[in-house]
Order: C-alpha cells, then sequence, then structure tokens
C-alpha cells in the first residue's frame, strides 16, 4: 500500500517521465492500493494561489475538479488528515520543516504506508520510502 507525495501525484498526472522507474513500478504492483493525504490538496491550492504551479489544462477544469479527476483516473483514495495524524506531526523530529510533509508522514506511519517520493528528507523517519 503506498501514499503518493503531492509531487508524485502531479507527475503521476502530468509528466509521468518524472517518475523513477521503481515509482512506476510501485505504483503498477499498487494498483487499488494507492492513496493520497487530503494535505495534498491543500499545498496544490497553496501552491496554484501563489503562482508556483500550474495545472495542465487548468484553463479548462477548476482545481476542485483537476484534483478529483486525477484522484479517480489514477485510482488514488484520500485519506482524512485526523487529529490523530495533525498531532503526530507535531511530534515528529525536525528533520523535515515542510507542515505538508510532515503530515503526509504521521499518515504514513499511522497507516502502516510507504511514501512514494523522491524527497530524501522524508526517509530520515521510521517510514518505508520507495522512489
Amino acid at each position: 500500500m503506498i501514499l503518493l507525495d503531492t509531487c508524485t501525484l502531479l507527475w503521476l498526472a502530468a509528466d509521468q517521465t518524472r517518475l523513477s522507474p521503481q515509482a512506476k513500478q510501485a505504483l503498477e504492483s499498487n494498483a487499488g492500493a494507492l492513496f493520497l493525504s487530503a494535505i495534498s490538496a491543500f499545498e496544490i491550492g497553496s501552491k496554484l494561489q501563489r503562482g508556483a504551479l500550474a495545472l495542465p489544462a487548468s484553463g479548462v477544469l477548476t482545481p476542485e475538479d483537476w484534483y478529483a479527476e486525477a484522484l479517480d483516473f489514477h485510482g488514488v483514495r484520500e485519506l482524512p488528515v485526523t487529529g490523530v495524524i495533525a498531532l503526530e506531526s507535531t511530534l515528529l523530529p525536525l528533520h523535515h520543516r515542510d507542515p505538508c510533509d510532515r503530515i503526509i508522514i504521521a499518515t504514513a506511519r499511522e497507516k502502516s504506508l510507504t511514501v512514494l517520493t523522491p524527497d530524501p528528507l522524508i526517509a530520515a523517519y521510521e517510514v518505508d520510502v520507495t522512489w
């Protein structure tokens, strides 16, 4: 079971050439068991708001529609950010200071999921990482 980092979802939906061969294999072998933290929607929206991200076909689809379509098309299920996950994210060592990534890490720990990410800082935590 795989938890996608936000960048992994973006690359899966828009530029699969950025996915490593191991990432592609993990996606294929875990079809039906792909997850994404709801914090990724916040992260995508925040990056769109400040102009740090442009979604493919964003002129045609609203960000909400793009997000829903990307999850549906790739068979990714969204996991909520629960109070337990939010609190755990604040208790993690400060290897990674990005609050969105800390919530992704806490989600992976809470749900025993492997994180699919190129981010080397995530591997510093007690979670399985594939890339």
